[in-house]
């Protein structure tokens, strides 16, 4: 079993039972003793990114996804734009965050220079000191870090099944079983 650390990707087993993570893939994006930081990237809000006001473009209208349970009040990204000052490298091509007023100067000028290579996620995912490890002890958690999926390029409803396949063996298998057996 892989252990966790910053970037891997944590997937559901496919009969966790918390809606909050139903099929969900998530990005660790900060992993250390004090716990575990990550971004669910594969649930969509109703938001888009002009919802909140935060870009004067109107054209610039990114969906918005559900990062996690927590404070839905924050908003976070991830992307891979060059030179955004104070991103956080969480792996090749992966960065989490940046000056937000540098991102915000950048869509104004050219907001398409930006599609495609950022997403934005309401809330987040956090886990205390050793949580995570129990519910991955527990078979909550499949951990994968050796992923060649471009996390950009995957459509989010098709992440869960994509990232199982790329695993192999038995949780390739995972990917095509029923959201609900026992309609089977």
């Amino acid at each position: 079993m892989n252990s966790v650390q910053t970037g891997s990707l944590l997937i559901s087993m496919p009969f966790l039972g918390d809606p909050n993570f139903e099929r969900s893939v998530i990005l660790i994006c900060e992993h250390n003793e004090e716990g575990s930081f990550g971004l669910i990237l594969n649930q969509k809000s109703s938001f888009q990114i002009n919802d909140f006001e935060l870009f004067d473009d109107p054209d610039f209208d990114q969906e918005v996804f559900l990062g996690g349970p927590v404070q839905h009040n924050t908003v976070h990204f991830i992307h891979n734009l060059d030179g955004l000052s104070e991103s956080q490298e969480i792996r090749k091509n992966i960065l989490w965050g940046g000056d937000f007023e540098a991102l915000q100067e950048q869509v104004n000028l050219d907001y398409e220079s930006v599609e495609g290579k950022i997403r934005f996620y309401l809330g987040y995912s956090g886990w205390g000191p050793e949580q995570l490890q129990g519910e991955i002890e527990s078979k909550s958690w499949i951990v994968f870090n050796d992923y060649s999926t471009n996390l950009f390029k995957i459509k989010p409803e098709e992440l869960w099944k994509t990232v199982l396949k790329e695993m192999g063996g038995d949780y390739a298998q995972f990917a095509n079983f029923p959201i609900d057996p026992s309609l089977n």
